[in-house]
């Protein structure tokens, strides 16, 4: 890089929080070039959060967790018929443990965002380094990973939304309850394997992607090709996991 290239880089305006959030969806390489500068991620954080309760407080006010459960298990054909075999205090018993646990898992959002996004950025950080020559940190790869799932935010809004539209609580599915997909579209009696194939086929899930190899190859100082390998490959290591999951358990 030569010494006015130099120049310029640490020149160049240094960005606040809304505008990082901004720049994602306008720019995104002024944003993952501001996380070399710093890594703080708060905004994307506390959007997530906020956005997050507003779907947890929807889903009890228009669905019920008691009905999310009943949900869920009717769409598993196993458990479905594993639960139909139980005397019934001992059904009630273990919807009683499901409508704990289900409501639980969407009460502890803050730890469960945390711990997942700590684990993508480590190996997309692991990937990026070692099998492409990157230096990035963990803390950039963790920023650089709650800015690229912003986009995750519009599924959120939009299953809200549905929500409190009138979208029958009977066919509300925890798993995918935003028409972001083409699985949303599809009939509940698809196949599992089809199913998750269409159910990964996501709108939000793929400018995720593409943000993601974006701001790895950027924080990295690797080609973009090679952010785009990383992030993808993974990717569709989890698509094809995700389709043998859900064979095995239909």
């Amino acid at each position: 890089m030569s010494e006015t290239q130099i120049s310029a880089a640490s020149e160049a305006p240094t960005l606040t929080q809304v505008q990082r959030v901004i720049y994602t969806f306008t720019s995104p390489s002024k944003t993952f070039n501001d996380i070399k500068r710093s890594t703080s991620w708060w905004l994307p954080f506390v959007l997530t959060i906020v956005f997050g309760y507003g779907l947890y407080g929807a889903i009890q006010a228009k669905v019920g967790w008691e009905q999310v459960a009943e949900n869920s298990i009717k769409q598993s054909p196993k458990q479905a018929e594993q639960m139909d075999k139980l005397p019934p205090d001992q059904r009630a018993n273990s919807m009683k443990i499901t409508v704990i646990a289900t409501q639980i898992s969407f009460a502890a959002l803050p730890v469960f965002a945390i711990i997942g996004t700590a684990i993508i950025a480590g190996v997309l950080l692991a990937t990026i380094n070692f099998g492409f020559g990157g230096k990035a940190t963990f803390w950039e790869a963790f920023s650089v990973t709650w800015f690229a799932g912003l986009p995750g935010l519009f599924k959120i809004i939009l299953g809200t939304i549905a929500l409190f539209a009138g979208l029958d609580p009977e066919s509300f599915n925890v798993k995918n309850f935003a028409g972001t997909n083409i699985g949303f579209y599809l009939p509940p009696d698809t196949s599992k394997a089809l199913m998750a194939l269409a159910t990964s086929i996501d709108i939000t899930t793929i400018w995720t992607l593409v943000l993601a190899s974006i701001g790895i190859s950027i924080v990295a100082g690797t080609k973009k090709s090679a952010g785009y390998i990383a992030v993808f490959g993974w990717w569709i290591v989890t698509v094809v996991a995700g389709i043998g999951i859900a064979v095995a358990f239909s």
